[in-house]
């Protein structure tokens, strides 16, 4: 891994909105984060990144969640739950495509292990994401275990997010670079409260000539560093936390505007490709057990003409996701993989030169 946040130890800033303390996801009260990251030889390059909502039990203290589809290229379990009721229930697990099947059923067994009574009474549908990893890393090697996706679930903390060549990360690329996994936040005050959205993303999109950082377009200038073979249209999943109160439509709309973040750095959903995102609020816990079968909930006013709250947030998310995808450029190494593939890091003095004629640093 890299040094944290690269982009600011560059004299780079996206967006007018100042970060959080550690400028990654965690900064948003109770959300962690864990890495697993399996390297072996030259055919394995993959790993789990594991996330929890909050501090307490994700069985029976749920929380509002949105999912929204970009290009529907790609996997996100427990979809149509949260879809349906708003609703999230679970951590999340990102890894590579070959490893969904292994980490949802680890993540199953870990939950039922972890809360025997709540997943006796109603079987835990866990939410796992996926990119492809199979330029780097040989599928039918099967390395994922489910002692790892545990390792990633137990290890997560509120620490700063690491960042690059890490956990669901591992084999990733990025605009045909090395990418990863990054992560930025953005602190917004309101009249409704001052707020925090973080967001993490998991790499593995874009093609060289439309990498684009800070509205400059850099990857015309760098038609070397190449992969011999063509990389795949790629995917990225995104996953946006806030503990301002927002319900499932609310967070789905917000979820939405990673997009934008993404679009600002040269991604354009290709057709092969899978842009699945997901938000959620730390605001308030629902409860599985509601005795009268009635909660009360807070939230944020939406759809009146001039609410500012709630525009805060859909630019925090922008910027933020915009500025994650940069730090998983920035924080990855180069690395080789399986049948000699080799995804070089981009080479920081090149951009930040790029950066400073161009007048962004």
């Amino acid at each position: 891994m890299a040094e944290h946040e690269p982009s600011r130890a560059m004299g780079l800033v996206i967006g007018t909105l100042p970060t959080g303390p550690a400028n990654t996801l965690t900064d948003v009260p109770g959300v962690r984060v864990g890495h697993r990251t399996l390297i072996r030889d030259e055919r394995v390059r993959t790993g789990v990144t594991a996330i929890w909502p909050h501090d307490g039990n994700p069985l029976s203290e749920r929380v509002y969640a949105g999912i929204s589809i970009l290009n529907g290229y790609g996997e996100m379990t427990a979809r149509s739950i949260i879809d349906e009721w708003g609703l999230l229930s679970s951590p999340i697990v990102l890894t590579g495509t070959s490893g969904v099947g292994l980490a949802l059923h680890a993540l199953t067994r870990y939950l039922a292990r972890r809360y025997p009574e709540q997943a006796r009474e109603e079987v835990p549908i866990a939410l796992v994401a996926e990119c492809d990893d199979g330029f780097l890393h040989d599928h039918l090697t099967f390395a994922l275990t489910e002692e790892d996706v545990w390792a990633a679930l137990e290890d997560a903390s509120a620490a700063p997010v690491a960042e690059g060549c890490v956990g669901g990360g591992t084999g990733m690329a990025l605009f045909q670079f090395k990418g990863g996994i990054g992560s930025a936040s953005r602190v917004v005050t309101t009249a409704a409260g001052t707020f925090t959205v973080g967001v993490l993303v998991q790499t593995n999109f874009g093609s060289r000539p439309r990498l684009t950082v800070a509205g400059v377009p850099v990857g015309r200038a760098f038609t070397d560093l190449l992969p011999e073979r063509p990389t795949p249209d790629g995917s990225c999943i995104v996953v946006v936390a806030t503990d301002a109160p927002l319900h499932g439509h609310s967070l789905r709309r917000l979820a939405t505007r990673a997009g934008l973040g993404l679009a600002r750095v040269g991604s354009v959903a290709g057709d092969g490709s899978g842009e699945l995102f997901l938000a959620f609020s730390t605001a308030q816990r629902i409860p599985y057990h509601v005795p009268g079968e009635r909660v009360r909930i807070e939230l944020l006013a939406e759809g009146s003409y001039g609410t500012t709250a709630l525009n805060a947030l859909f630019g925090a998310t922008v910027d933020a996701t915009e500025e994650a995808v940069i730090h998983a450029l920035l924080a990855a190494t180069t690395t080789r993989g399986r049948d000699g593939h080799v995804l070089h890091a981009i080479p920081h003095d090149r951009l930040r030169e790029l950066l400073a004629k161009a007048g962004v640093l």
